[in-house]
């Protein structure tokens, strides 16, 4: 008997799904980006290694947050950059963002990062979102990362060495059951840099994969 191939949900009906029903835990929140949005372990040393990238361009740096979820941690960097632009799919949570966040030099938008245009900017944080997407969606968006001076990439990806980019469908999972991770400079995204330099990893207990923050310069 032929396997039932799973049919892809259009990403917004997914990423709604996934705050509406809590598929990321955090009951007690009206909307929750997941533990790796709110570990003091892992947010703590990711805040300190952006924020010290930030303040050495002193406030000049117009950045794009792709996927900014419950802002949990771009609130804590607006006031390093010039400008900051935080986008995500789901409206009633940029909605709700506009409503808790406010600064002169903040920007919600409610944007599909995968199919819309994305605002021009000096530096992009792309923080644990791939890891959620298919490749080809992955594809749309790197296709348009080559245009941002810095992007600064964290993903979830296994211990040690791994095949990369094993493809999934978009949603709550990643591909750390696959012993797979998004590694944006491989095939099929081969993602062109000048430089790439890592600020920060992260080992998660009982050997369940590293949180891993690179910053990347592409011209």
């Amino acid at each position: 008997m032929a396997k039932k191939v799973k049919k892809p949900w259009p990403i917004k009906d997914v990423m709604r799904q996934i705050y509406d029903k809590h598929l990321w835990g955090g009951n007690e929140f009206d909307f929750y980006s997941g533990y790796g949005s709110h570990d003091p372990k892992i947010t703590n040393p990711y805040l300190n290694a952006v924020i010290a990238f930030l303040e050495s361009h002193n406030k000049k740096l117009v950045v794009c947050d792709l996927g900014c979820g419950d802002f949990n941690i771009g609130r804590h960097l607006t006031k390093y950059v010039k400008k900051y632009m935080a986008l995500d799919i789901v409206e009633n949570l940029i909605e709700r963002n506009k409503t808790l966040f406010k600064a002169d030099n903040l920007e919600f938008h409610c944007l599909d990062i995968i199919e819309d245009e994305l605002p021009p900017a000096d530096c992009i944080i792309l923080r644990q979102v791939l890891q959620h997407l298919s490749n080809k969606d992955i594809e749309k968006i790197t296709k348009k990362l080559a245009a941002y001076k810095y992007i600064i990439l964290t993903e979830h990806i296994p211990l040690g060495n791994f095949a990369p980019n094993k493809d999934i469908i978009s949603g709550q999972g990643i591909r750390l059951k696959q012993d797979s991770g998004v590694d944006v400079l491989k095939a099929p995204f081969n993602l062109k840099v000048k430089d790439q330099k890592q600020l920060g990893e992260y080992v998660l207990e009982n050997k369940k994969g590293r949180i891993v923050t690179t910053l990347f310069k592409t011209f």
